[in-house]
């Protein structure tokens, strides 16, 4: 993965490529996604697009705590299912704070033939919940802390230039620039890379 951003990230990936878009909840992940184009069709699978239709359907005023772990459940099934079915590349918001993440992402990219990228958006704790309030929706204080206490770990090894077992590629970028947005250079089938301008597909769950 290759990332040259003047204001604009940009991101150079295979045809059949997973792209995972980690970092602390806050620090920026759904920011980036809103705001992406791709020299290609591309998949995007955000769990505030489960989280709007979901908040939707119940009562108003109804705690986001009280059904995250159906937004979750409801992610991974339609992760699984897309890495299955997408032609092209599959674009994925998860913090991925944790090794076990990390090696179930390995897992599905593997069965289902994709190279595995990471995308980390690096920001401090501070940063990190200073997002979460500002976007409304805060974690509960012992979900924060574990990705807290993980991230340390994939965040060193990345600052040294190291990708995580299994990834073809890693890549730590700050906060400040992932709101630019990010542009996707999707190589062809045959591995040439793609041109023109496509906007991003954000697949929405459908009942």
């Amino acid at each position: 993965m290759d990332i040259a951003g003047r204001d604009r990230l940009q991101v150079r990936i295979e045809h059949r490529a997973l792209l995972v878009v980690a970092g602390l909840p806050g620090a920026g992940k759904s920011t980036l996604l809103r705001n992406v184009v791709a020299t290609a069709p591309i998949t995007v699978l955000d769990t505030d697009q489960i989280r709007a239709r979901l908040r939707a359907l119940f009562p108003p005023g109804m705690p986001y705590a009280w059904y995250r772990p159906l937004v979750h459940l409801l992610q991974t099934l339609r992760l699984v299912l897309t890495a299955v079915r997408a032609t092209g590349p599959l674009v994925v918001h998860d913090p991925a704070t944790g090794g076990a993440t990390r090696a179930a992402f390995v897992a599905l990219g593997m069965l289902t033939g994709r190279t595995r990228h990471l995308l980390w958006i690096d920001c401090t704790v501070a940063e990190a919940l200073a997002g979460q309030h500002q976007r409304g929706r805060v974690l509960l204080g012992w979900s924060f802390s574990r990705h807290a206490r993980n991230a340390p770990r994939i965040r060193d090894r990345l600052l040294t230039g190291k990708a995580p077992r299994g990834w073809a590629a890693a890549t730590a970028t700050g906060r400040a620039d992932a709101r630019h947005g990010l542009r996707i250079v999707v190589a062809a089938p045959g591995g040439v890379p793609g041109g023109g301008r496509h906007p991003a597909v954000h697949r929405s769950e459908r009942r």
